[in-house]
């Protein structure tokens, strides 16, 4: 049974409100020491990164952020300055951060958290890369990042805290993930997060060259939408499918952008307003689709940029010009360099969450807990639409579709937990588990398989 709607956007949206107030509270300390727009933007960003990063979650990840945070700030304000005033040499340096933050996946969770921690100060400096600390604050403009990243882990940690005791919050132990195996290398092709991670670096690194060749002063937004093309690549189906989404949402974001820009005029009061009211949609939306949190991120970074003395109404055109242009470069990324088949990424996702039913329903588990089956359903049918997109299309002359194998697992999801829960260990749903992993490695055979395994579940 798939989440109601009502569980997609009710916790989504207290998780919103929690990080808004932590990203508030960051806001207003930084203004007190390092009054400007650099400092501020960066207290934001670091903020929303480590709210979803869950570094703050227990104290070896908190001691992990003291480290991580004041470095990530303190890199991410030095490649601001490369870009800003030695272009070429900044786009090598963000080319090889943003590399080494797809890169890190392969390690582990805590890698990955790092990773989003890195990427979300780097992807931001594509519309403020002049993020500078002003010298006339109470500090050193060299201290700033340090100290505004230390503020961003205790406002994070204290709401994250509070809003669990109040019960706001799931516990931790229902937010943590099973411990990730580091990947090994097969073959001659490197695993999927190198070769995401060679894709990502391969899409920025031609989007700064044409940005800088052809489109001067204008290239920061080609890059900032091959980055969002390519983010979160789960392979060439899914870019096809995501990208269309990400551009709408992009272009619509920027057609919003530059109507209340129009409206409001650029009062800096208004438009910090209303960057936070977008980052709080974005945030709250963003499980609905990533074209959600594509469309308010990209009319925040708008409005941070309509306080540049330039007609909105030009910005608009020469804007979707330069998403068109972004995506086409992101596309051609993901669909030719080391690509990464969707079907494969697939099956993966299917093996997870037939693996963690053989381990709940297996009579030497100690303690057999549903929570990760669950969430291994929940991630294979986060990445079901576009191969449920292709169905509609293909349907008629193509009878294997990996959408059936999605859906027939996900039909599982309430008589196995039912099984689990009940403490129940019958040796045909284990046998009927085994024959669905076996066939794993046979197309053909995996969808009678899951059949075979949903009609021993609910009989």
């Amino acid at each position: 049974m798939a989440r109601s709607r009502g569980s997609i956007l009710l916790q989504p949206l207290v998780e919103a409100v929690v990080t808004m107030l932590a990203v508030l509270a960051t806001l207003l300390c930084t203004l007190e020491i390092a009054p400007g727009g650099g400092p501020a933007v960066l207290a934001v960003v670091l903020s929303l990164s480590l709210s979803r990063s869950h570094m703050d979650h227990d104290l070896r990840g908190r001691l992990e952020a003291v480290v991580a945070l004041p470095l990530v700030g303190f890199v991410a304000m030095g490649v601001g300055l490369l870009l800003r005033h030695t272009p070429w040499v900044g786009a090598l340096a963000f080319v090889a951060g943003m590399f080494l933050a797809i890169w890190l996946r392969r390690f582990g969770s805590m890698a990955r958290r790092a990773g989003r921690l890195i990427a979300l100060p780097f992807v931001t400096l594509l519309t403020l890369p002049h993020i500078h600390a002003p010298s006339n604050g109470l500090l050193a403009p060299v201290l700033v990042p340090i100290v505004v990243a230390l503020l961003s882990l205790l406002w994070v940690t204290v709401f994250h805290l509070l809003a669990r005791r109040l019960r706001w919050l799931p516990p931790i132990r229902a937010l943590e993930h099973a411990p990730a195996t580091p990947a090994q290398e097969g073959g001659m092709r490197p695993v999927a997060s190198t070769r995401m991670a060679i894709q990502m670096a391969v899409a920025l690194a031609l989007s700064f060259v044409v940005g800088y060749l052809f489109f001067k002063e204008r290239w920061a937004w080609i890059v900032l939408t091959a980055f969002i093309v390519n983010s979160g690549n789960r392979g060439r189906l899914d870019v096809a499918y995501k990208s269309g989404l990400r551009v709408a949402g992009a272009a619509v974001g920027t057609v919003l952008a530059m109507s209340l820009t129009i409206h409001t005029g650029a009062n800096p009061s208004t438009t910090g307003v209303l960057i936070l009211v977008a980052l709080f949609f974005g945030v709250w939306l963003r499980p609905l689709g990533y074209a959600w949190w594509a469309l308010f991120v990209t009319l925040a970074l708008a409005l941070l940029q309509g306080f540049e003395p330039q007609p909105p109404g030009t910005l608009l055109w020469l804007r979707l010009e330069e998403i068109v242009i972004g995506a086409a470069i992101g596309l051609a990324s993901a669909w030719w360099v080391v690509p990464v088949r969707s079907s494969d990424v697939l099956r993966r996702r299917l093996a997870d969450a037939l693996a963690a039913m053989a381990e709940a329903t297996d009579p030497a588990t100690a303690e057999r807990l549903p929570a990760r089956v669950a969430r291994t359903l929940d991630e294979l049918e986060d990445m079901a639409a576009p191969f449920r997109a292709a169905r509609r299309f293909t349907h008629r002359f193509r009878t294997l579709q990996p959408a059936d194998w999605v859906d027939t697992l996900l039909a599982c999801r309430t008589p196995v937990i039912d099984v689990i829960v009940r403490g129940e260990t019958p040796g045909r749903v284990r046998q009927a588990i085994g024959a669905a992993r076996k066939s794993l490695r046979q197309p053909e055979a995996l969808l009678p398989a899951l059949q075979q395994l949903r009609q021993t579940l609910e009989g």
